[in-house]
């Protein structure tokens, strides 16, 4: 009866273990199967991503609509830390610009240097551009990270029209920037050079 009783014990111990050993390869299969979905995921993230900033460079306000009525993030950066806005602002489309802004698009959103789509716009010459992201409700002192603003960048690429709305909308011409440089000694210097 003991012999019986042992193969039992044996038995049922091996039943589960081997039931463990089913669950934990079970749990492998399924955490494989997640990575390898989380993967796809990502890359249909990816191209999405790249979707919306092709219609934002192209200036495509209807596809740019109809990726934030489906809910796609308005300000998602890509690796340069560039918005949909700025890449608008950028490559000169103000239709696209005002949709961007009109859905609700951060026009004091930074990327990884610090810039802003209205510096964007002023160096790219884009005047009706910067001046509507001008008349957003950002910092018109907003220091990049070298110290720049957008009047430094207005006196920089000679934009005088942007210049003087920048200080207009209250813009400091004293403000220094990293190397000590302001927008009056910017632009001093640019007229000696050019002579």
């Amino acid at each position: 009866m003991t012999l019986i009783k042992y193969e039992v014990v044996m038995f049922i111990f091996y039943a589960k273990s081997v039931k463990k050993s089913l669950f934990i390869i079970s749990v492998l299969l399924m955490s494989q199967y997640s990575l390898a979905e989380k993967n796809d995921q990502e890359k249909q993230w990816k191209k999405l991503t790249q979707y919306f900033f092709a219609a934002a460079r192209l200036g495509d306000t209807a596809i740019i609509n109809e990726f934030v009525n489906a809910g796609f993030p308005i300000d998602i950066k890509n690796r340069k830390g560039y918005t949909a806005l700025m890449i608008s602002s950028y490559n000169g489309r103000p239709e696209a610009v005002n949709k961007l802004l009109t859905l609700g698009a951060n026009a004091c959103a930074e990327d990884n240097r610090g810039n802003t789509a209205v510096m964007a716009a002023i160096f790219k010459g884009e005047f009706s551009i910067a001046k509507r992201l001008i008349a957003a409700d950002c910092n018109e002192n907003h220091q990049n990270n070298a110290g720049q603003t957008p009047l430094m960048y207005a006196s920089l690429f000679g934009r005088e029209e942007l210049k003087a709305l920048l200080i207009d909308q209250g813009a400091d011409e004293n403000q220094t920037d990293n190397s000590g440089n302001t927008a009056a000694s910017i632009s001093n210097l640019k007229s000696v050079v050019l002579q």
